[in-house]
């Protein structure tokens, strides 16, 4: 049946799919919810979707290297629940779009909201994995690649392809295209190199990884055969280094709420957690 756009669109709350019951075309608030604050200076708002593990992927990294500051509180953002349209944390980002940081090492708390700013807010707080020179502009040229091309990846392709109420070929068609463009331009940049950017790990790596590595890897929709990924063969080597890095697998664990549940660490407040408060562990 072809469809006709009406004149003048309206809001239906029944049109299907996964996420229906918690997308709206209006912003703020819809209850009051103040946010959690823990011990440390850097509180993290969060679910592991790709955009939550890139920030923990580089915090735990920043760890790794020896950056005691970055030290952090995770809390878990259950977006099912519709925890990101809770007062507090509309506050943190009134897009209610996860992740959020709040900073609270100077007089004034500094919110921090969409994954790229956050992402180069922590490499300019710590002067870490972000190079200088023209690798700095050339990490920067991947990292907004990334952030404005994985909405067809997950908006997308994800959507139509693993979320939408019924199979859609045009969308699909369209979406899995354009997928398949990016991780070529993925694969024809990784050839002859170990990381985005220079000789050494940066922000770009810790943007991309998450999309387009766990699509690779065969975490994403499903897809994996269907994107035909072993074909890219160079984004496969760059993502299976990275998902080998033990900060890598810590970063996937945190407020993640899916899967197996000894990579579940719904909240993290110190490194001790990952070996004692895992689902596994402690159950619901």
């Amino acid at each position: 049946m072809t469809y006709t756009p009406p004149k003048i669109w309206t809001w239906d709350q029944e049109n299907g799919g996964e996420f229906a019951s918690i997308n709206r075309p209006i912003a703020g608030a819809t209850h009051e919810k103040p946010l959690p604050v823990g011990k440390h200076p850097l509180q993290l708002y969060s679910l592991a979707t790709p955009n939550g593990v890139k920030v923990t992927m580089m915090l735990e990294e920043l760890l790794e290297a020896g950056h005691s500051g970055a030290e952090y509180d995770a809390w878990l953002i259950k977006i099912g629940d519709g925890d990101q349209f809770g007062s507090g944390f509309v506050d943190a980002n009134p897009n209610s779009k996860i992740p959020a940081l709040m900073d609270h090492s100077g007089d004034t708390p500094q919110r921090v909201f969409e994954s790229g700013s956050i992402l180069l807010y922590l490499a300019e707080k710590f002067g870490a994995f972000l190079p200088g020179g023209a690798d700095r502009t050339e990490t920067l040229n991947w990292l907004f690649w990334q952030m404005g091309s994985a909405p067809y990846l997950g908006g997308g392709f994800g959507h139509f392809y693993h979320y939408a109420p019924e199979p859609m070929e045009y969308p699909i068609n369209r979406f899995t295209m354009e997928t398949k463009r990016q991780l070529d331009v993925l694969d024809r940049h990784l050839a002859g190199r170990d990381w985005m950017v220079g000789d050494g790990y940066s922000i770009a790596d810790f943007a991309i990884w998450p999309w387009y590595g766990q699509t690779v890897l065969g975490r994403q929709y499903g897809a994996a055969e269907f994107l035909q990924v072993e074909s890219y063969t160079n984004v496969m080597r760059w993502a299976k280094m990275i998902d080998a890095r033990p900060a890598t697998r810590r970063g996937r664990m945190v407020n993640r709420a899916m899967g197996d549940l000894d990579m579940q660490l719904h909240e993290r407040h110190d490194a001790n957690d990952f070996e004692t408060m895992t689902q596994d562990k402690i159950g619901n």
